[in-house]
């Protein structure tokens, strides 16, 4: 079953509650996402450990529930 986008904003921001997130529906079909997250919790890191605390966020949908997810992230300007 695919997954909302307001969950998958949800499911971040319970992770990293300071973040600013945007989804957008790629193809409508609830299953091809961007996301662009900006958070404070990044401050330091790689983008790939950035991704992954995204990822994380995510639990085990991504795959699954999250076909795709085209990410963009970055820290507070």
């Amino acid at each position: 079953m695919p997954m909302a986008a307001a969950e998958i904003e949800r499911m971040i921001k319970r992770s990293l509650p300071d973040a600013r997130v945007e989804i957008t529906d790629l193809a409508g079909d609830d299953d091809h996402f961007a996301a662009s997250v900006v958070s404070s919790a990044f401050a330091g890191k790689s983008k790939l450990q950035q991704h992954q605390l995204v990822y994380a966020a995510l639990g085990g949908n991504m795959g699954a529930a999250l076909h795709a997810l085209q990410l963009t992230t970055s820290t507070p300007k």
